[in-house]
């Protein structure tokens, strides 16, 4: 069965520019135009992944991302932005998006983009990744259990409320306890490709993690940050 992609893009040449391009990926293209169709066909469907461009009329792919986020935590979300937008870049990823793609775009990275999201989109249709050696033990550290059969992580008892990408971001980070990862090599391992100037991707995924893990993500004890190279799991924080 094609994987099915949702494209919210107004401007019709690179709604079709990406719908060529994905076809290669074999993937099949729903594509609206503006927010209130979109909004709906993204509540009511199923999407392995959405596109959104942040500027639509009627309601924008900023608040499209926030409300599909809020119905649907697993739901695999990338935004499109002008290139000179920081600021709509930091809210869609602050929002929930799992990544995004400055327009213009090269046609190599848009599909890099898309295969990382559909893979981790498949992978958790199929509750298993082959991350781990033996995916049917789960990863206990302290209180913190991470179930990747069952793409399920629980703190103190608790079910972590934890998107695709958090999770995997989390089983990675969990996976090599006091080992210092830079930004660039948690986007080759997390989000399966490395491209210079998206360290906001890993930074607010980051931040959205200890929001839902730490006591107080204002002074974390569990993804703690090394100034000057990166972040590490310190597994003293969850013992």
């Amino acid at each position: 069965m094609m994987d099915n992609v949702l494209v919210v893009e107004d401007d019709l040449d690179i709604a079709e520019l990406i719908r060529v391009n994905l076809a290669e990926l074999g993937v099949e293209i729903v594509h609206f135009a503006s927010g209130e169709p979109a909004l709906t066909s993204a509540l009511e469907d199923d999407f392995a992944l959405m596109l959104l461009d942040v500027m639509l009329p009627g309601v924008n792919g900023l608040d499209i991302c926030r409300q599909v986020r809020e119905k649907k935590p697993q739901q695999a979300i990338i935004m499109l932005t002008a290139k000179s937008s920081e600021t709509d870049r930091v809210l869609g990823l602050e929002l929930g998006a799992d990544d995004y793609i400055t327009k213009p775009f090269s046609v190599r990275e848009l599909q890099a983009r898309v295969r990382s999201q559909l893979r981790k989109a498949n992978s958790l249709k199929q509750v298993y990744s082959p991350q781990l050696a033996n995916a049917d033990t789960p990863l206990n550290i302290g209180a913190l259990q991470i179930n990747q059969k069952n793409h399920v992580a629980t703190f103190k008892g608790v079910i972590l409320d934890l998107t695709a990408t958090e999770f995997e971001l989390l089983l990675h980070l969990a996976s090599h306890p006091n080992q210092v990862f830079t930004r660039s090599q948690l986007l080759e391992s997390v989000w399966g490709y490395h491209h210079s100037g998206y360290e906001h991707t890993v930074n607010s995924h980051i931040n959205r993690l200890r929001a839902k893990i730490e006591d107080d993500a204002t002074s974390p004890s569990i993804v703690q940050t090394v100034w000057g190279v990166g972040y590490k799991f310190n597994p003293a924080g969850v013992a």
